[in-house]
């Protein structure tokens, strides 16, 4: 199994797609000693336990550490956890059922809707700039700084300040990794501190002086005698940052990478922008940006035959679902006119992606406007690649115009 899984291998990192389909050939769950999780790579299974109530993304609102039979986290972590603990992606019923919906009050459609010129303003000035220098990194120049600004732009943060954002959310996104460092812990629990100590003062200020903006709405947001605190407020905010971007970011990078790889498939998108919308979703499918999910298993679960117990933790391999033959034909062909394509890059069930609608109209206003003002953009060298599993993408992606 260890031969199969190498999660800190770059070699496996840069392609785990054949190590997927050979974990997929041996059974439906497969034990993992290194991190003491149980492996779950078809997409079926996947599909069922992100709706299975008996799995959860918590397991504190039924047990103590000590009556699950794990190890509380060091209290040199408290504030990491304190944030990450109170936001919506790693809370179940009924305290997730209630943000949630306090939250979808603020973050409507609408809402949504009304961001669409913004993200289109911002990606016709990246772009822009992209064309005047003649090429660069197209994760630097483009992926990285659209999604920022446009979360940015939602919670009022001022253009001054929002080249914080992205450092705090790396370093915060470490800590989703396969066993974390001390050095990444560090990292994660100085980032917390310091992104919750500037949403405190941004909150305070929104609520003396309300804006149009997402903060001012979270503020507003209630329902009879319902209504956000403070903690949950700042951690929903971190949450829509890191997941609000992390998936946007990596998807645009390493989809213009399977671009470069598939010239047959770009030159097709190229002669046909109709197909941008099927091409995001195929994108999305083909190289996950987020290839695990994790959920605890809350009351024992039968898995192909395997008894999972209580207490155990399993890795839902999202990478490896979407590229499952069972469910896609001829899944590891690269269809930017895919039709049938239900993938769950977003997740399913009560935690299905909230800011999915916002990322697919980032990802094609980036794509869109790349294609329409730098369609000779061509690829300089191969990229290298981050060193982190869970959530995967290249280092930087070299192109010229």
């Amino acid at each position: 199994m260890n031969a199969l899984f190498e999660p800190w291998s770059p070699a496996f990192v840069a392609d785990p797609y054949p190590a997927y389909e050979r974990l997929r050939s041996t059974g439906r769950v497969h034990w993992y000693e290194p991190t003491r999780q149980w492996l779950v790579p078809h997409y079926e299974d996947v599909s069922a336990l992100l709706r299975d109530r008996r799995l959860g993304r918590t397991y504190l609102h039924r047990f103590t550490h000590e009556e699950f039979g794990r190890t509380p986290p060091p209290a040199a972590h408290e504030p990491f956890h304190t944030l990450n603990d109170h936001g919506i992606l790693d809370l179940e019923a009924p305290d997730h059922t209630r943000i949630r919906r306090l939250v979808t009050k603020a973050f409507t459609p609408r809402t949504v809707a009304a961001l669409e010129p913004t993200v289109a303003r911002l990606a016709a000035g990246l772009v822009t700039e992209l064309r005047k220098a003649g090429g660069g990194d197209l994760l630097a120049d483009v992926a990285e700084p659209l999604p920022v600004a446009v979360i940015a732009e939602m919670l009022g943060v001022p253009e001054a300040d929002r080249a914080l954002l992205r450092p705090w959310s790396a370093d915060i996104c470490g800590m989703f990794e396969l066993n974390p460092s001390e050095e990444t812990a560090r990292r994660a629990v100085r980032a917390s501190v310091e992104f919750s100590d500037y949403l405190r003062v941004l909150i305070a200020e929104r609520r003396g002086d309300p804006g149009e903006d997402l903060i001012s709405a979270l503020i507003a947001a209630h329902d009879a005698d319902d209504r956000l605190s403070e903690q949950e407020m700042i951690s929903t905010c971190v949450l829509l940052l890191n997941a609000g971007h992390e998936a946007t970011v990596n998807t645009t990078a390493n989809g213009w990478w399977s671009l470069f790889r598939h010239p047959e498939q770009l030159a097709r998108l190229r002669a046909d922008h109709s197909l941008l919308p099927t091409a995001v979703e195929e994108l999305m499918r083909h190289d996950t940006p987020l290839q695990m999910f994790e959920r605890w298993v809350l009351d024992d679960i039968e898995i192909g035959g395997t008894l999972v117990p209580r207490g155990a933790e399993l890795a839902l391999l999202f990478g490896s679902a979407n590229r499952d033959p069972a469910r896609f034909a001829d899944p590891d062909t690269l269809d930017l006119g895919r039709a049938d394509n239900p993938h769950i890059t977003f997740g399913a069930g009560i935690h299905f992606c909230l800011g999915a609608p916002l990322a697919r109209i980032e990802l094609a206003a980036s794509f869109g406007e790349l294609l329409r003002r730098a369609p000779e953009m061509r690829l300089v060298g191969e990229p290298r690649w981050n060193p982190g599993y869970v959530i995967r993408g290249v280092d930087e992606l070299l192109v010229e115009l």
